[in-house]
């Protein structure tokens, strides 16, 4: 379930051209309001630990399993890894937030109060010099997403926010989170080929694009096109606690664990920088 926001200045704009400093880190799908309290621990831990390293920060949408404003209440889930984002942005970390399907209600307190760029829809710019792209992924399969794009209209339009702003916050999240446990817990069934087609696809058309990132499927993934573009997905946080690291000389995917002698990370795959 989600929805956009209309109400909130200059989140909608179909782009929004930035320059994001390395190293420059990438996770989605952490699913906070679902995912268990090892998950949203480890995830604390993870953007606790990259404080010393990170100069950027994308979160490639649905951090929540269920995200929205009302006038003065939000959803309780997640509220230590908010303080943590708040953290990092006053260290002068840049974080953008690209909301995904589960949390695309987002608004001023996203924005004003923890102090994250959030937009609705596509991001475009340069993140360690490569030129790069960034879309959660719903939507974009042209077949299988024709119905779930039919829904994301209405559920997208400001008088079904306005009306869903007049629930009770128990209630409106009650149906929000009852709605939506299909898509959260479930890798892709075509096991995120169908946004590598999307992403060749894109790339082969966009040869200035160095890199295209997406999430949304639940699988990560670090891919060489044919043209020499690269695809990358960070995967779900939400049981792989998955990211990409995204630096002049590579983006690379690594798993981040905890273990006896302190936080770490494995590295998955790497590629390097196109030449």
């Amino acid at each position: 379930m989600c929805g956009p926001t209309a109400f909130v200045k200059g989140v909608r704009g179909a782009y929004t051209r930035r320059v994001l400093p390395s190293p420059c880190y990438i996770i989605s799908d952490a699913h906070l309001g679902v995912a268990d309290r090892d998950a949203e621990r480890l995830l604390l831990a993870f953007l606790r630990d990259i404080r010393r390293d990170a100069r950027s920060l994308v979160i490639n949408g649905d951090l929540f399993d269920f995200w929205f404003e009302w006038e003065r209440v939000i959803p309780r889930a997640g509220y230590r890894i908010l303080a943590a984002l708040a953290d990092l942005a006053d260290d002068g970390v840049q974080i953008v937030w690209i909301a995904g399907n589960h949390d695309c209600w987002g608004g001023e307190v996203l924005q004003q109060d923890v102090g994250v760029d959030y937009l609705l829809g596509t991001w475009r710019g340069e993140i360690a010099g490569w030129v790069t792209r960034i879309d959660h992924g719903d939507g974009l399969r042209d077949e299988e997403d024709r119905k779930y794009r039919a829904l994301r209209t209405v559920l997208r339009n400001p008088l079904a926010i306005r009306a869903f702003r007049w629930l009770h916050p128990d209630v409106g999240a009650r149906i929000a989170l009852g709605s939506s446990h299909a898509s959260r817990t479930y890798r892709a069934k075509d096991g995120g080929s169908g946004l590598l087609q999307v992403a060749l696809r894109d790339l082969e058309q966009e040869p200035s694009l160095q890199l295209l990132v997406f999430g949304h499927s639940h699988v990560p993934v670090v891919e060489r096109a044919p043209g020499g573009g690269l695809y990358a997905n960070a995967g779900t946080w939400l049981g792989d606690s998955t990211f990409l690291r995204v630096t002049p000389e590579a983006v690379e995917l690594r798993r981040f664990r905890l273990s006896s002698a302190g936080p770490t990370s494995d590295l998955l795959r790497r590629e390097p920088a196109r030449a």
